[in-house]
């Protein structure tokens, strides 16, 4: 009918509005484009009536679509409005809305009222007002003003339209409603499957804004259920909807390991640092709390493996039972989705027209592609090593005499030194400290690695520089592992030296690891002799470890020259409690330390301020640094070389955004012919690198470590 065509205009026009007010939310505004689209749909709203009537084509289905444009424009420009002027500002799109819910409610809200014109003298006076506003010509107090009046004029409008119905109720003839229950299960359903196609898979893509998005998966199921006979679409609606779970939880995963590893989860290997989480959780919430948590986000994970495929086989039920709505929508949908889609429209990094479930199963079937065949290009690295037939004689001649010692810092990552808030109390550490030594007899060099880990898994950064291979997950660590590969610790061994291997954070066998590295002894939390507290994470201080390694390995004499690989935790999230230096005499079993974490805050209480989470990491490598500089100084030792670096960046929340995977290194030695023997390196002097020294990867430092002193 004519009035319906013009109608239809009018509709067309609200979808330019919208699709102008989805760019605005993007950052892209286009105020006057929006404008001039929304004041014509209002200018042909006067127009459909009068040819309605004119036509004497005047109906119901006619009134209701008018009706509904205008309700939609409202709530467009609402939205576009909202983030300038207040969201409060989207009551005035959502009033229609609300209304009709409210009827399913109370079904006297669904009769039927005398008409008044003043309802469309309302609807008009808000869409000017809005459009107005959107325009940005207003000053915001005015245009704050301008819509609150609309706001009091809508809620006379519908608040007198409710009292006239509720005047009413008696001889309304209003049909019976069904159960809501049904209509509440469907659109849960509808949500979640929903929100499980789009669901992003990295941290910076996570936003209200994500979820805005059309998925094309969306499209496909309700094709399904169009064309497969009913339980064959129960039965592939059970396994997309298993599958869509799987996809979800792997999202999931993927956000979690993007927030703390900075990459994505691997399915084929990390499912060992969903234990290790719980244990790091335990050091922030406490046992009880961890396995809360734990238990909760099992409990979360069961649900959607079964509320997923229940959901998909409502949907397509529902669909096959309204083939003729369902199909004109699909159909309508999939043009929107084209549209979309050739337009290029992003929101929150990512399309509207959204593929977001088809490309991670993609990616996921690519990932496990890439594995299989990393395990045949690993072993081939594996094999491949220029000093596994080098003779004893020729390894490490450079060293001969030194007691060798590869110090890993926890969490220390190139933040720790450069462009934080903590940095320069860090720096201010590392200076003092690179003054004492160089009193103390002792010269420095430093510069960066890169490590192939982020935020956790410290084992891949130490195998990584042990074994001068690059591993950077599970899958490839369990490899080396079984291998033969020539660590440092292996090369030293090989050559004389007494290996070691100290790890206070330890508190159980280690096989695997003493095994493939080769070493003579491994300290743990168990044999070191200590009975003092906890600090969070850390067993024991790293200023114990230090001298109960001493006392155990460069003490005794006569002896081999030792090497040793060292970990020091105490910059080990979560950071808190920590502990301070206390005179090396009288550390004895480490007793002197009770009473010390009752006297620092709690990781509880640290981890409710993030700023304050970003001070005690700082301290914390304070504390670590301070407590190595007096080692040293403390026992001058013209024999001793040091290695000492970080493992990885700490977590990105202390970090920030993409802070790189970059670590400080530095060599520490009395003998001046240790440090001649790497000059060519190019490092700079002092324990603090420059932002510009030098930066390898990480696992290209044994090679040159091997021919430098060779």
């Amino acid at each position: 009918m004519p009035a319906n065509q013009v109608t239809l205009v009018r509709a067309i026009l609200v979808g330019g509005v919208a699709v102008l007010g989805i760019e605005s939310l993007a950052g892209h505004p286009h105020p006057w484009p929006l404008a001039l689209l929304a004041a014509i749909a209002l200018g042909l709203d006067a127009l459909d009536g009068k040819v309605a009537r004119r036509t004497g084509t005047v109906t119901a289905f006619g009134a209701r679509f008018d009706m509904e444009v205008d309700a939609f424009l409202i709530l467009v420009l609402s939205v576009v409005v909202a983030p300038s002027v207040g969201w409060w500002v989207l009551l005035l799109g959502a009033a229609r809305y609300v209304f009709v819910a409210f009827g399913r409610l109370w079904p006297w809200l669904r009769g039927k009222a005398p008409p008044r014109p003043w309802c469309k003298v309302v609807a008009a006076v808000v869409g000017v007002a809005l459009t107005v506003t959107a325009t940005e010509i207003l000053p915001r107090p005015a245009a704050e003003l301008l819509l609150a009046i609309c706001l009091c004029l809508l809620a006379e409008s519908f608040g007198r339209e409710a009292w006239e119905l509720w005047r009413r109720r008696a001889t309304a003839d209003v049909p019976r409603p069904g159960s809501l229950l049904p209509r509440v299960t469907t659109v849960a359903a509808a949500l979640l499957v929903w929100a499980a196609l789009v669901l992003p898979d990295r941290t910076e893509r996570l936003s209200p804004e994500a979820f805005l998005r059309l998925p094309v998966e969306a499209l496909l199921l309700v094709g399904v259920a169009l064309w497969l006979p009913p339980r064959a679409a129960r039965v592939v609606g059970a396994v997309t909807g298993l599958g869509l779970a799987v996809l979800a939880l792997l999202s999931v995963l993927d956000l979690g390991f993007g927030a703390v590893l900075d990459r994505p989860f691997d399915p084929t290997s990390d499912w060992t640092f969903l234990r290790s989480g719980v244990g790091v959780l335990g050091d922030s919430l406490g046992n009880a709390g961890a396995i809360t948590v734990a238990v909760g986000a099992g409990l979360a994970a069961i649900a959607l493996l079964v509320a997923l495929p229940l959901a998909v086989v409502r949907l397509l039920r529902i669909a096959a039972g309204h083939r003729a709505v369902t199909g004109r929508a699909a159909v309508g949908l999939a043009l929107v989705w084209c549209l979309l889609a050739v337009s290029g429209l992003r929101l929150a990094g990512g399309e509207v027209a959204s593929a977001v479930a088809a490309t991670q199963v993609y990616h996921e079937v690519t990932r496990l592609q890439d594995d299989l065949e990393d395990r045949s290009t690993f072993a081939a690295e594996i094999e491949h090593d220029r000093f596994a037939t080098t003779p004893e004689s020729e390894l490490l001649r450079g060293l001969r005499g030194k007691d060798v010692l590869l110090v890993f810092v926890e969490s220390y990552g190139r933040v720790a030194v450069e462009g934080t808030s903590y940095s320069p109390g860090i720096d201010a550490v590392l200076e003092a400290g690179t003054d004492r030594l160089r009193a103390a007899g002792y010269s420095t060099r430093s510069a960066f690695l890169t490590s192939p880990t982020f935020g956790a898994a410290s084992w891949l950064a130490h195998s990584t520089t042990q074994s001068g291979l690059w591993v950077d997950s599970e899958r490839r660590y369990s490899q080396l592992l079984g291998s033969d590969r020539l660590t440092l610790s292996g090369a030293f061994h090989r050559a004389g030296w007494r290996t070691v291997l100290d790890i206070p954070a330890n508190t159980g066998d280690w096989t695997a690891g003493v095994d493939f590295y080769g070493v003579d002894a491994l300290y743990d939390s168990r044999n070191v002799g200590y009975h003092g507290p906890e600090f969070g994470y850390a067993p024991m201080p790293d200023q114990y470890v230090l001298e109960a390694f001493r006392q155990r390995e460069l003490t005794p004499r006569p002896r081999q020259n030792v090497m040793a690989e060292i970990d020091l935790v105490s910059s080990h999230h979560p950071w808190a409690p920590l502990p301070h230096l206390v005179p090396w005499e009288e550390l004895g079993d480490g007793s002197v330390f009770d009473g010390m974490p009752e006297q620092d805050l709690s990781s509880d209480v640290v981890f409710r301020d993030p700023d304050l989470v970003r001070d005690y990491y700082g301290r914390s490598v304070e504390y670590t640094w301070q407590a190595l500089t007096s080692f040293l100084t403390t026992y001058r030792d013209p024999n001793l070389v040091l290695v000492v670096l970080g493992d990885h960046q700490p977590h990105s929340y202390v970090s920030g955004e993409d802070p790189g995977h970059d670590v400080p290194i530095s060599v520490i030695a009395q003998d001046p012919q240790v440090l001649r023997r790497i000059d060519r390196w190019g490092w700079d002097r002092g324990l603090l690198p420059d932002p510009a020294a030098p930066v390898w990867r990480m696992d290209r430092f044994r090679d040159r470590f091997l021919h430098a002193y060779r």
